[in-house]
């Protein structure tokens, strides 16, 4: 039975605008925690899911998968956290727990039946998740990660998906000294990859396509920037690099962008843009370049991105607004005016 009353904001449909939406979450379960939310970040798939641009979204969608908040309450046998602990919540909040993905950590790739934090289905295959634009959320404990006390709440936020969706694969290809990196995009994700690479020890050239972000980059820990619609020096860039982390959400062409990778070089993706992609087989194969992709990172592996940010003073840069905005926010999100994560403060909601 659906018990606790909740304030949020939500889409009716592909072309509504985000508006107040009241709901319920769930009673608390034995393990379950209710987490008073904070803050919660603003990620670039979610206007793809509010406008329906991947075709698979479920109204009334209340979005939101980079939550911060503090647990206000416990189920009887939850045991990890106490009330009043500030904690996390990323882009799931259930998995299959018995597939070897869930066994080895990779709860992101579980092939049995991953929960999504919103617009997703809880394990009864009915009840529609709605995430962090909202005032409250119920979590399995096992599912929530702890927030280390040092950095800014409204900072954190954004990790939960920008920060661990870099991370990872930074991590994964053991991306570091001696190694060129090219971070495609400064936006949300890029100045996350930017970040962590620089700070890994990788030398950093930012691909962009504002040449008013160039002090940023470089502010960042970029050691070079280079404007994409500048032919010139894009050619120079031609076999230079180990590897790219590709973080556009919009179409954009793969062919030019392998080229620059040297031989045995991997561009990894991860944005996720809402047309398909094409590439020649020839940029491949004549360097023997590869194309991977990586999806945001286990429940081990996002508490270590955590503690890894609040061990190196590393965050997001945000702009924090009240809820009223978030209509403003999407559509400042599509004109990439933004510096560089919108979270919202969800104070302005209660």
């Amino acid at each position: 039975m659906f018990m606790i009353a909740v304030k949020g904001y939500a889409a009716r449909n592909a072309t509504s605008p985000l508006r107040p939406f009241d709901f319920k979450r769930r009673n608390l379960r034995p393990k379950d925690v209710l987490i008073d939310i904070l803050y919660c970040g603003i990620c670039h798939s979610d206007l793809h899911v509010v406008r329906n641009e991947w075709a698979r979204s479920i109204y009334p969608v209340v979005p939101g998968h980079e939550i911060v908040g503090r647990i206000i309450k416990k189920g009887n046998r939850a045991r990890r956290f106490q009330s009043g602990d500030l904690v996390a919540v990323g882009c799931f909040v259930d998995s299959c727990r018995k597939c070897s993905n869930c066994k080895d950590g990779l709860q992101q790739y579980c092939t049995g039946g991953l929960v999504l934090t919103y617009n997703s289905y809880e394990k009864d295959g009915k009840t529609i998740t709605h995430g962090g634009y909202s005032t409250k959320i119920v979590v399995d404990e096992d599912y929530v990660l702890k927030v280390p006390p040092k950095l800014p709440l409204e900072r954190v936020a954004p990790l939960l998906c920008a920060g661990i969706t870099t991370y990872s694969p930074l991590r994964y290809w053991q991306v570091g000294k001696g190694n060129r990196l090219a971070v495609l995009g400064l936006g949300g994700l890029g100045h996350m990859a930017l970040k962590f690479a620089a700070a890994f020890g990788a030398k950093v050239t930012v691909l962009s396509g504002s040449p008013n972000k160039q002090r940023d980059a470089r502010r960042m820990g970029a050691t070079d920037f280079v404007l994409t619609t500048d032919l010139e020096k894009m050619k120079r860039l031609i076999n230079q690099f180990d590897f790219i982390i590709d973080t556009v959400s919009a179409g954009h062409d793969l062919d030019l962008y392998l080229s620059l990778l040297r031989t045995n070089g991997v561009m990894v993706c991860v944005g996720l843009p809402s047309s398909e992609e094409k590439l020649s087989p020839f940029n491949l194969v004549l360097g023997r370049r590869s194309i991977a992709g990586s999806l945001i990172g286990g429940l081990p592996e996002t508490q270590e991105m955590l503690d890894y940010c609040a061990k190196n003073k590393i965050a997001a840069d945000v702009e924090v607004i009240p809820i009223q905005q978030v209509n403003q926010a999407y559509n400042r999100m599509t004109k990439s005016d933004v510096r560089y994560r919108f979270v919202i403060d969800l104070a302005s909601l209660k």
